[in-house]
């Protein structure tokens, strides 16, 4: 007689905590994922060994502040921007600066590495810059933008950065003179994510809404109802599933066949304040979230019962977290400066 089948529990196992000077700014990941690295608001920016949360290296980072970190896609290397105006390149190796560039204004908020690694582009106020790697010269600069750029995203396996402003998304495909296309939204995007096949856009917004962009044909549809701003979005690995923020609840979208239009999202709960950031795995179905009451959640969202396990990591808002390359641990850092890597087991 065949004995009782135990069901698996999975959970999320601490394997190290850390601590930064300030509020977490960013985490990221190396390529080959040895490294891990935290950026503090007030500047420095903290490389560790991802097995054992070792300090490696710590930089220096930006005066007046950091505020956004990126590893290349495939290089020992790692990007930084700051309150200074500049662009720091750092070898992951050594822990030596490489290189420095200028933004074009005073801080320099957003920083993203083109899928294949050979250019990075920068967002300072108006201003988008974009940077080839191999020479270190400046390839474009788009300065037409009616406000304060949002935030930038390269379509997936493309030379198109997409820029969101005020007035809806600029589309620049940065190995071309062409002008950019223009989604045109009357409104203020805050987050830009495309869909791993590079066919939706999304971006949530200042006015508690998302917007969808289908983008070969530029076709758009909205979803609203949300109690907040929403800056939280994430897309499943396969292009069908988009989670989003915008309040205590965990919100997915299944965007397959005929899109989200005309449906209601799943809702899960588990968060007694509001979402924070939200990450799917790379290669899987699971999504982290983590929020501003410090808890961080692991979901299944295709299960009966979504909530696969919870912790609280600490008691202040979870600012940033991130898959391993490997999707089996999760990087999380903290407003208080807290760093911690989690096994999933």
């Amino acid at each position: 007689m065949l004995g009782d089948k135990k069901k698996t529990e999975t959970k999320l196992q601490p394997v190290w905590t850390a601590v930064v000077p300030d509020h977490v700014v960013g985490v990221a990941w190396s390529s080959n994922g040895s490294q891990v690295a935290a950026a503090a608001v007030n500047g420095p920016v903290v490389v560790y060994e991802a097995a054992s949360g070792r300090i490696l290296f710590d930089l220096s980072g930006h005066d007046f502040g950091t505020a956004a970190l990126a590893f290349h896609p495939a290089d020992p290397l790692l990007a930084t921007a700051g309150q200074d105006g500049k662009i720091r390149l750092w070898g992951t190796i050594l822990g030596q600066k490489r290189a420095a560039f200028d933004g074009g204004a005073a801080w320099v908020e957003k920083l993203a590495w083109s899928p294949d690694g050979k250019q990075l582009a920068s967002a300072a106020g108006k201003k988008v810059r974009i940077w080839e790697l191999a020479t270190g010269d400046m390839l474009r600069e788009y300065t037409a933008h009616p406000a304060t750029i949002a935030d930038i995203a390269w379509q997936p396996k493309s030379s198109i950065l997409a820029v969101a402003v005020y007035g809806g998304v600029l589309l620049y495909d940065v190995i071309s003179d062409d002008p950019p296309r223009h989604f045109e939204w009357k409104g203020s995007p805050l987050k830009l994510a495309w869909s791993p096949n590079g066919k939706l856009l999304a971006h949530g917004n200042q006015d508690a809404t998302v917007h969808f962009w289908y983008a070969d044909t530029g076709l758009d549809l909205q979803m609203s109802g949300y109690p907040t701003k929403i800056r939280e979005l994430a897309w499943d690995f396969a292009s069908r599933t988009l989670a989003t923020g915008g309040g205590e609840m965990v919100c997915v979208w299944d965007c397959g066949g005929k899109g989200p239009a005309g449906t209601t999202p799943k809702m899960f709960e588990a968060h007694k304040k509001p979402v924070s950031t939200l990450a799917f795995q790379r290669r899987g179905f699971l999504l982290a979230s983590g929020g501003q009451d410090g808890r961080l959640c692991l979901w299944q969202p295709a299960n009966r019962t979504p909530l696969l396990a919870g912790v609280t990591f600490e008691e202040t808002e979870i600012t940033d977290l991130a898959w391993s390359p490997d999707d089996r641990s999760m990087l999380v850092g903290s407003a208080n400066g807290g760093v911690g890597l989690f096994k999933v087991v």
